[in-house]
């Protein structure tokens, strides 16, 4: 036995209490030494220290170390080295602060936690702070009170729970002491219990403490926050790879060029510079930064688009998502309870109209639709106000049809006076509410269907009353289960005019029954379109819920999500599964229902077991854990705990599933864009070793000074990247599949647009530094001067180019993104600078007294790079 089916004596017992003193003060010290006490414990956070220190292992980090390194060691030039230092700690500040940001979910739930309790101490009913509680405690709790603890009910009266945030229960459990559980009975059916952190609505409790802090339901998913740890992005992995490779790359060139310029006879220290040279000219020195600011930049432009992203690198996972794992209640859904169906003892009428607002009609008109919305609005203790909704949402969605109808509640509270009720129970679940019209009363009650035409005799239909037979019992059975097969919860409606009554509670018989109403949370209007464009986009989407599988299944089939039940697992099948089969059925499975906290994260990590790349979805406490396994999470910002905000990578601000389609979108342009000036950058990168290397195996040394590779790498091809990195949407970029996360950043396709664009650059700047170097000659660093101006003017006009790896120029308006053409100007007015500002230029070496012809002759050579990469469109498209 457990404690939700244990009987209440034998777990007074087992924890030394009292039901009516509750426990001594020796007792509590005592059980506070066995079970421990009722706080939540978190996981060692990580220090600054260790956040530089896994930046620092970042292998382009580590490269750009080195060079700084060699640089300084070979040269003597302190500058050089410097420079790529301060670029390091630059990326690593920027890292460490977004990291810093970082959410810390374990301090938000345990600000949910409730401030106070009453509690039984040594025969006294007191109140202390919820996290002196302990095992054996005996509390009370009544409507508007947080559970403390999670407790095991001793006696219950008319108890109405909220656990939407912990089980994903859209409408308050009616609780009961006296239930008769089996074992295994998953947490949002156990109806013996209360949970930490969980709202009573309506009724009162007694109980005694059954767990406390981290054995509670809340704390266990405290403490799988605390278990799940932070992978890698996929771009992370992609950028890291690349690093190798050119860190590989760099290293072989240098040993073949130590191996050439020991067959040329070249000095050991013009080898040593040479190497230097190929090291700064390998690694993209300013990769790192434009990465971040392009992706800073990302999270600016999803901010306006309702999304807030808490991490740069979730920015560049939401264009690799390929499953959208979502909750449905809040989510999918409205979480506004509404009245969709009425049955009036003939026929069903539609009713249109959402959430708890008036606009809307009842498609149909006769005296059974005029009672139900009498009867709805008067036997109801909800109020709709123009600023707040109060009560349960399944009365408010009465209130609604209410005033939809004729009247509004208030209007009928003055028309029909109550002047007695008979509240709700679990043992009835039946309502009854007694009214004054004129000089007669009458009686309306609702409840549950089955329970309300055992008290009716009669039945009305077209304004004649008639007697309930066999036959009238198995049209309500029948329109009952035709609700209840779509998801509906079903309420009936039944009334009698009364004379003379003495008991209330004595007259809830001979009723009159007039009708059904059907009652979901339903979905929300955009989220089927939303759903047809991710899968246009090839992105599955999954509902993970806590609520029940038929319910599930409804609104999942109504948005598109499945086509019957068999696309639908619960939490016990999953239970039942082995870990291989699990893995089978999470390919094909799109609903899964009544599952737990640790189902979430079970099914997250499944699916990224089978290679997808996850972004979950939701809003309680009990998607937190799934919410941070996620490749990306995604929480609501209106309707969401803190802890699932502060578990999230990513908070909707319009709590609109839309958004996050518009989000993956924007992650696949953000991702293009990273691709389109990777391409760009490494380009220039190849470009600059190949240089280097034909010119050693020329004999000429290296064309370019270490300081001038620098100045190419960090300041000139940084402008033009950030530009590419903000290029607009391309079209058709939502009809294509998802991003290959392991696919490489540097395809096939792009490795030839590489290749290519670095053989122009070569043949460009060679021939301007042979001009400068061999044909004019009236300057030591006339070579290295001409050379610098051309691959400086090749890289800014072939960033006009990089704008699409598809799309030659006479596709593009060419001139359409201006940061391009201010990237252009700024990087023309830098070059000016370099060359022309004395003092300056000694730092750059090119003081060489340039003819104003051979300047421009100069920039002109850069336009051979440009005509590569065109041509080189044009071949391959012809491919």
């Amino acid at each position: 036995m457990t404690v939700y089916n244990e009987k209440i004596k034998k777990l007074v017992n087992n924890y030394n209490s009292d039901i009516e003193h509750g426990l001594t003060n020796e007792q509590v010290k005592e059980n506070k030494r066995q079970y421990g006490d009722n706080n939540l414990t978190q996981s060692k956070q990580k220090t600054i220290f260790m956040m530089i220190v896994k930046e620092l292992s970042n292998f382009l980090n580590i490269l750009l170390i080195i060079a700084a390194l060699i640089s300084i060691w070979a040269s003597g030039n302190l500058s050089d080295g410097l420079f790529i230092i301060a670029i390091v700690i630059l990326n690593i500040s920027l890292s460490v602060f977004q990291e810093k940001k970082a959410s810390n979910a374990v301090n938000a739930l345990k600000s949910m936690s409730s401030p106070k309790a009453s509690v039984y101490r040594n025969g006294t009913l007191t109140e202390i702070n919820s996290n002196e509680l302990v095992v054996g405690d005996i509390i009370e709790v009544q409507a508007g009170d947080y559970m403390p603890a999670d407790v095991r009910y001793i006696e219950t009266t008319n108890l109405k729970v909220d656990e939407s945030a912990l089980t994903g229960e859209s409408v308050p459990v009616n609780k009961d002491a006296d239930a008769n559980l089996e074992d295994k009975t998953p947490v949002a059916d156990r109806l013996t219990m209360g949970h930490m952190n969980t709202i009573v609505t309506y009724g009162r409790a007694k109980a005694i403490v059954t767990q406390v802090g981290m054995d509670t339901e809340i704390g266990k998913i405290a403490d799988l926050l605390n278990k799940v740890e932070d992978e890698e992005t996929p771009l992370q992995k992609k950028i890291d790879s690349l690093g190798k490779l050119l860190g590989t790359i760099s290293v072989i060139v240098v040993i073949v060029i130590f191996f050439v310029g020991w067959l040329y006879e070249f000095e050991l220290l013009e080898l040593f510079l040479v190497s230097v040279s190929l090291a700064v000219a390998a690694i993209p020195e300013g990769l790192p930064t434009v990465i971040t600011v392009v992706m800073s930049m990302g999270m600016r432009k999803m901010a306006k688009r309702k999304a807030i992203v808490k991490e740069l690198s979730a920015v560049e996972t939401l264009g690799s998502t390929t499953v959208i794992s979502t909750d449905k209640t809040g989510t999918l859904t409205q979480n506004k309870m509404v009245v969709t169906r009425i049955f009036d003892n003939n026929k069903v009428h539609e009713v249109t109209g959402k959430g708890y607002e008036y606009q809307g009609e009842i498609k149909g008109s006769n005296d059974n639709i005029d009672k139900i919305a009498l009867i709805g609005g008067l036997c109801n203790d909800a109020k709709i106000t123009q600023d707040n909704h109060i009560g349960d949402p399944t009365e408010l969605a009465l209130v609604t049809l209410t005033g939809k109808h004729k009247h509004t509640k208030d209007e009928l509270n003055e028309m029909y006076p109550r002047i007695d009720e008979y509240p709700f129970d679990s043992d009835r679940k039946l309502m009854s509410t007694l009214h004054q019209r004129d000089d007669k009363k009458f009686l309306y009650t609702k409840g549950a269907p089955d329970q309300l035409l055992n008290v009716c005799s009669h039945y009305e239909l077209n304004g004649e009353i008639k007697e309930i037979d066999e036959a009238y019992k198995q049209v309500i059975k029948l329109a009952n289960q035709g609700m209840a097969h779509n998801a509906l919860r079903v309420l009936g409606f039944a009334y009698k005019e009364i004379s003379e009554y003495d008991d209330i509670t004595q007259e809830e018989n001979d009723l009159i029954y007039v009708g059904l109403v059907g009652i979901i949370d339903p979905p929300r209007d955009e989220v089927k379109d939303a759903i047809k464009i991710c899968k246009k986009a090839g992105i599955r989407v999954v509902m993970i819920t806590g609520d029940h599988k038929l319910t599930a299944s409804a609104i999942g089939k109504e948005l598109g999500i499945i086509k019957d039940e068999k696309n639908a697992l619960s939490g016990e099948e999953i239970d039942l599964l082995s870990h291989e089969d699990f893995l089978e059925k999470v390919k094909k499975t799109n609903v899964f229902a009544r599952v737990s906290p640790s189902h979430k994260v079970a099914i997250v990590k499944a699916f990224q077991e089978v290679g997808e790349i996850t972004s979950m979805t939701g809003d309680g406490v009990n998607d937190a854990p799934a919410l941070k396994q996620a490749n990306i999470g995604v929480a609501m910002g209106i309707a969401g705990t803190d802890v699932s905000k502060e578990a999230a990578d990513m908070v909707l601000m319009d709590d609109n599933f839309t958004t996050i389609v518009d989000a993956v979108e924007e992650g696949r342009v953000i991702y293009s864009n990273i691709r389109k000036f990777v391409g760009y950058l490494v380009s220039c990168n190849v470009g600059e070793v190949l240089l280097i290397f034909v010119a050693m195996l020329l004999g000429w040394g290296s064309p370019l000074l270490p300081i001038q590779i620098l100045w190419i790498n960090l300041v000139t091809d940084s402008f033009p990247a950030f530009a590419l990195g903000l290029e607009g949407k391309e079209e058709g970029i939502m009809d294509r599949p998802p991003i290959n996360p392991k696919a490489p950043i540097v395809d096939k396709l792009m490795s030839i647009t590489i290749g290519t664009q670095a053989i122009f650059l070569t043949i460009a700047v060679l021939f301007s530094y042979y001009i400068g170097e061999f044909v004019l000659g009236t300057h030591e660093n006339m070579g290295s001067t001409l050379a610098f101006i051309t691959i400086i003017s090749g890289e800014l006009l072939r960033t006009y180019s990089a704008r699409s790896e598809t799309k030659t120029l006479f596709e593009l308006k060419v001139f359409e993104n201006k940061l391009v053409n201010y990237s252009t100007l700024v990087g023309i007015f830098l070059l000016c600078f370099v060359l022309f500002v004395p003092g300056v230029n000694d730092l750059f070496h090119t003081n060489v007294n340039l003819p104003l012809p051979y300047f421009f002759m100069a920039l002109l050579l850069g336009f051979l790079p440009l005509i590569g990469a065109e041509l080189q469109k044009i071949i391959k498209r012809r491919l």
